[in-house]
Formats: structure tokens, sequence, C-alpha cells
């Protein structure tokens, strides 16, 4: 059954603001109530869902709480999978489904969404006032006995549960109950079962408690300074504190990659909790913290389209092609780094980095999560990376592959309800009285503050182009910032059919300043083109991109047992109304399409690409756009490399030769390879072309910044490639120099033919 958005604020939205001012945000969101998707693909995943949770059974959920607390169940059935009344941490998943009424009914004024969280939250607080009959102390909520805290805290529990995992989803949704539709019952129980935690954490030792934090807890960390923002009451920030993972936290705020083996979504919560912990107290520590996990996660263990880890845990940095199974990208770890995302962008809004790889996750992970074929909008754990890989197909979870009504409940469940309730969370932001647009949908914002509204129309990514009409109260002169991709050149932003003489650099920000009239109309051309994205660790193995879409082979139901040999020259657009594509693999002609619509079907997202005839590239210099070539065009050892025009000339192409983690840059003109003078390990080392002698200077590896570009690492010095003293000008030698962020350190890997 569809549901459709209704227009305007939320019906529900909380009055109540943060007690406690937020530190160093200078970006904010808007309310979920202000932004509405309008007719999209994205419109019919919310809308799934939305069915799904008005279809849900509350007494079903309640099962586990009320059995647990000495209360009937009332005859109520029990559910299966991870709520069943035998598994280790049931009761996880409610929390979920609180958070996912409360933002349905903020979103459309659902009132069906409405009532089944306000009727889940009153049998709460009975099943929580009744501790005392069944021996529980104050406060406490779960679907298991107190008595596995106590185990917990000793270490001996060895059942595989997680608990207080599952408080931080049950605070989780009971604070967004609150938030969303005001509800003070909500609070109360919510108030109740923190106190409860503050009191149980309170008594431990630090070292009791970091020994505790070996078994995951979720964002506790998170959730409980999210609750002193909300109140402004220390009480739950020092009880927040208490669950920083130093064995995590340590490596992190020194800027380590110490994540290879780790659980992944065990981790990325904490980093959340990282970023909130800095809003709440301003210690720069918490920031960094979060900030090295987003780069080190983005860049060394991301997957082209988003996602992270195998078999849920993180591989060694930069793994990515040695690890394509099919069971690759934990939805949960997406989500959690999408939310994560989110709060560093409202720290440091001028990083459109931070929103291209979001944009990435968003449309070609998650919104390909979800069954288009199943009326409640069923989603999958894992999305499979392997060669003939298929969504709904692979490790089974619970007894099935797609997520059922009431015999599955895993944590990518959960989200699941959470994420496609609040797909238009970060369309929108603003600053003061200037309006951000990151993301490109058909959407309508009623920014009610202002008196403005901002209408969105597009077919964006199948088209280029997007349109912001502005109405309302629009007088006086402010500015309106649009992202404009890693991913495109020659991005045009025009007004009323003026176009418009304001910068519009890839990666970065295009603002508008304007006097505006209501009914100005803002149109974003974005030109996309098809480019070809290397993995990590292996330049042989690529995905292709088409602006922000990743493209999958469709290989109906034939199995592969290796990845198809692709013609990359041979991929063709066939459609104009549609990202339908047509190439060669194997010497056969395949169709390649969006892999968020990937259903039904067995698909690769990588390719064997290497061994082509003029299978070489150019190394494009982000700081200066210029390509790297070889000094006089020398096939001496010893050649300097520098930047250059594009002349077209052999010694600005280049072949990358697959050595294990890394590659080896051969240069076409000369047959030389890429190293650095005197394998030095100093900053402004001269690089240059040498005789290929296998030396680890010769060896460099690919981190993929989620934007098109790359930052080029040397194996032997850990130095970055880049251009003497950040220069743009002709001529300028390459030089290898520390990780400092400057856009000399950036490359795009064009591939010739």
């Amino acid at each position: 059954m569809a549901v459709t958005s209704v227009a305007g604020s939320a019906v529900g939205r909380s009055p109540a603001r943060a007690a406690a001012a937020p530190v160093g945000a200078s970006a904010s969101p808007f309310d979920l109530g202000q932004v509405r998707l309008t007719a999209s693909r994205w419109l019919d995943n919310q809308n799934r869902t939305l069915a799904y949770l008005r279809f849900v059974d509350v007494n079903r959920l309640l099962y586990n709480f009320r059995a647990n607390h000495g209360l009937s169940t009332g005859g109520a059935a029990p559910n299966g999978g991870w709520d069943a009344p035998t598994f280790p941490f049931r009761t996880h998943m409610q929390g979920h489904f609180l958070t996912a009424w409360a933002q349905a009914y903020a979103v459309t004024g659902d009132t069906t969404c409405r009532d089944k969280a306000n009727h889940m939250v009153a049998e709460l607080a009975k099943c929580q006032a009744n501790n005392g009959a069944v021996g529980f102390n104050s406060g406490y909520l779960s679907g298991f006995p107190e008595s596995e805290f106590s185990a917990l805290e000793a270490r001996t529990l060895s059942n595989g549960n997680v608990p207080y995992y599952v408080i931080h989803k049950t605070l989780a949704g009971l604070l967004d109950v609150w938030r969303h539709m005001g509800s003070t019952q909500a609070r109360d129980v919510l108030l109740r079962l923190a106190g409860w935690v503050d009191w149980r954490t309170g008594r431990l030792s630090s070292q009791q408690m970091q020994a505790m934090l070996g078994t995951e807890f979720g964002g506790m960390n998170a959730v409980l300074t999210d609750l002193y923002l909300q109140t402004g009451d220390a009480r739950w920030l020092t009880a927040a504190r208490r669950f920083d993972h130093a064995a995590v936290f340590n490596p992190l705020a020194a800027g380590q990659d110490q994540l290879n083996g780790l659980h992944a979504n065990t981790q990325v919560p904490k980093w959340i909790g990282a970023a909130r912990e800095y809003k709440a107290t301003g210690d720069t520590r918490y920031r960094d913290i979060a900030t090295n996990a987003w780069n080190i996660c983005v860049n060394a263990h991301t997957y082209v389209i988003g996602g992270n880890s195998q078999a849920e845990h993180f591989r060694p940095p930069n793994a990515i092609a040695a690890y394509l199974k099919q069971d690759t990208c934990e939805s949960c770890n997406t989500y959690n780094m999408l939310k994560l995302t989110r709060e560093l962008f409202t720290l440091d809004p001028d990083r459109a980095t931070l929103f291209d790889y979001y944009e990435r996750a968003w449309l070609n992970q998650m919104i390909g999560q979800q069954n288009p074929a199943d009326g409640h909008g069923h989603v999958t754990y894992f999305t499979p990376l392997n060669p003939g890989g298929r969504r709904g197909v692979g490790p089974a979870w619970g007894g099935g592959t797609w997520s059922t009504d009431y015999n599955s409940f895993w944590c990518c469940q959960g989200t699941g309800l959470e994420m496609h309730t609040g797909l238009m969370d970060s369309v929108y932001f603003h600053s003061d009285t200037t309006l951000i647009v990151n993301m490109f949908l058909p959407s309508v914002l009623t920014w009610s503050q202002r008196g403005i509204t901002v209408t969105q129309t597009t077919s964006y990514p199948v088209g280029d182009t997007t349109a912001l009409q502005v109405t309302g109260n629009v007088s006086g002169t402010w500015s309106m910032r649009v992202r404009i991709p890693g991913w495109t050149t020659g991005a045009t932003i025009s007004v009323n059919g003026v176009a418009q003489n304001i910068s519009t650099t890839p990666g970065g920000y295009a603002t508008l300043t304007r006097s505006w009239t209501s009914g100005d109309t803002v149109t974003v051309r974005l030109p996309m083109r098809v480019v070809m994205r290397a993995a990590n660790d292996n330049a042989n193995v690529a995905a292709v991109t088409y602006g922000p879409v990743v493209l999958s082979g469709n290989y109906g139901n034939t199995s592969l047992g290796s990845l198809p040999s692709l013609n990359t020259s041979s991929i063709t657009r066939t459609s104009g109304s549609s990202l339908a594509f047509t190439a060669t693999a194997n010497g056969s002609t395949v169709d390649l399409g969006p892999f968020y619509d990937a259903h039904g079907h067995n698909y690769t997202v990588y390719w064997n690409v290497g061994g082509q005839g003029g299978g070489t590239v150019r190394l494009v210099n982000v700081g200066s756009g210029l390509v790297l070539g070889i000094q006089d065009m020398s096939t001496a050892d010893g050649g300097r490399a520098l930047q250059w025009h594009d002349s077209g000339t052999a010694d600005h192409n280049w072949e990358m030769v697959g050595d294990g983690n890394a590659v080896r840059f051969r240069n076409a003109h000369s047959g030389k390879v890429l190293g650095v003078q005197d394998m030095s390990t100093a900053d402004n080392a001269n690089v240059l072309q040498w005789s290929d002698n296998g030396t680890a200077d010769h060896r460099w590896t690919l981190l993929d910044q989620g934007d098109g570009t790359y930052k080029i690492r040397n194996v032997n010095s850990g130095k970055l490639l880049g251009i003497q003293n950040n220069s743009t000008a002709v001529g300028a030698f390459a030089v290898q120099d520390s990780d400092n962020g400057t856009a000399d350190n950036r490359w795009r890997i064009v591939r010739n033919g």
C-alpha cells in the first residue's frame, strides 16, 4: 500500500530544543518535518517502509519485554530470528521501531505510526514499573534478566549477549519519540533507564569499565551525550564518557589505522559518539578521533559502493580486490558511516568530500539494500560484491537473506527502518541565513523560520541537471551554497536562465549570493562521464562509475567464477531516458545499469581491466590540473617527474602494474618506473623514473578519497606524491611530502582509450 507524504511541518516534532548548545557546529540540518520527498525512486523506498511500520503488531514486539518483567504477554505470538525468546540480545530491534515510527510521524504526520509508538512506550512504562516484583533494580528495561549485566561486569558472560548494545537501541528509540513526537512519557521512561545505566556503571572502577567495553555496546557514548545536549544535565555526559573505549580511541587520536581484524560495526557507533562528545565538551581530541576514523575508514577500507568490511570485520588497509565476497558491506556499517559523515559536516561544512562520500554510499548501497518487489520494503544484511553476486542470495541470517515481517529482526533490518524513514535528512543544511544544498533529489524544503520554500525538481542521476525554485519571503541578500561533486568537470549554474559567473570547482561548493525574488529558479548542471575506479590494492581491478552512480553488469542467472575482463573503451550509453549502458566483457556484450537497481539477477560490480591494449592512464594533479610526465621526455634513469600541459605525448601515459597491495607506475615512453631519489624517506625528496629493480620506493598504494581522486602513497617512505611547494606552474617538479591535506597531494587517474 502506497503512503503519500504530507506537506508542511512535522505534526509531532517536539517544541523542546537542546538545553546545552553544541560546541563547534557551524552548520545545522533541518528538522525532519521540514523536508519531504516528492515522487521518485527514493519516495518509493520510504513508502514501502511506511507500509511495514503501519502493519507490524506492537504486541508481538512487546512479548519479550512483558515476559521478562513479569507481565502477561496477552496471547501475543513470539517473534523469531534475533527477537526469539531464547535469542541472547532479544529486544534490540524495538528501539529501531521506536525511532522509525517517530521519524515517520515527523516526516508524514502518519497517525498510525504515532499511535504505535505511543502504545509501545506506555507498555514499556508498565514493564519498568514492575521491576520490584521480579527483582530488578529501578529503571531497568530489557527483554533479558538484569543478571546478564552482572556476568558482563565479571567478564563471565558466555552466551553471545551484548547487553549494552540492546540498551543503546532502547535509549535511542525513546529519545527519538521524545524529540520528534513530544512524548513526555517516553522522556520519563528514558530518564529512568538512563538513571539505571548511570547507577550501574558508576559503581565500576575505570579498569573494570574498560574491560567491559571489550563487549560490543553500540553507541552508548553517543546516546548519553545526546541526552546531555537535550537536557543540559551534566550527569548524562559523565555517564557517556565512561563509555570512551581507550583501546579504540587512543590509536585513532594518534591517526593510526589499527582497524584490521576488528568487528566493524562495533566501532563506528563509538566514532559517532566521539563527534557528539566534541560538540558537548569542546575537547578537540574527540573531534580528531572522529575525523581520523572517517578518513581511515573511507580512504583505506571502503568499497566503491561506499560500504566497508567483509564478514562484519575490517580487513588490512586498502584490501579491497582481495576481499570481493558474498558477505561484504554490512548495511549497519554504512548506515552508521552516513551518520558520522553528517556529524562531521556540521563541524566542517566547507569539506565537500564528506558529502561526495555520503552520496556514494547513500545512493549505491543503501537505496539498493531494499527489495523493491516487497511491499514491506525488506532489506539485505550484506551487499555481495563477489563476481556473480546477487542481492537476497548469500549468507543467511535468521532464516533468510531478505528480512521478513517477524522472523529475522537482524541489526541491519533495524537500521534499515531508520534509513528509509530518514532519507531526506541530509539534502539541505543551513548556516545562519545561508542555505546549503548537498543532495540532488526531488524534494521540498519548508524553511519555516524564514518563510521560504525551496522546491527541487530533477531526474538526477539519470539526468545531470537539477532545478531549485525559491518561493515565499525570500527578500534580502543571502547565499545558496551548492555542492559541486569531485567527479564532475564543467559544472554550470544559472538563475532564471542566465549563466552565473561563479566558481564551480569540482570537490567544493559554488556560492550564489544575490538579492532574491520569489520564483527565482537556480539550475545546476553537473556533467557526468564514465570513469573507472580502481581498487586500492590492485589497479587491474576496477569498477565502472557514471557521475555518482556505480554501474554493474547484468548477468541474469549466469554464474561467474571470476571477474569478467572488461573492454573499458566499449562502454556506451544506450538511452537518454535511463542509465542503460552496454559493454564488451569476455568477448560478449553485457548490459550495465545502476547498481542500486541491480535486483533479481546476478551481477558484477568490479571487473578485470588489466592486460588491455592501450591500458594506460594519465595522472592529473588536482591542485594544478596538469598531468605528470618526465622532464624533456627523457628515457634515462633519473629523469625527473614534473607536471605539464596534457599535450598527448607518450611520457604523459603510465601503465599501472599490480604488485600485491600496491602498484608500480611504468612510463609508456621510457619503460621506466616511478620512484624516489636515493630511496629517501624525507619530505621534498625528488620523484623520478628508474629501472625497475624491485625496491620498495618503486611501489605505491592508491588511497581512494571517495570523490574520484586518489592520494598516492610511497610504500618505502609513507609519503605522498605531490608537487614541489604546491606549485600550479607548468614544469614544477614532483616530490614526496607528508599528508598535509593540500590539493597537490590528490590525483585523478584518467584511463586512456
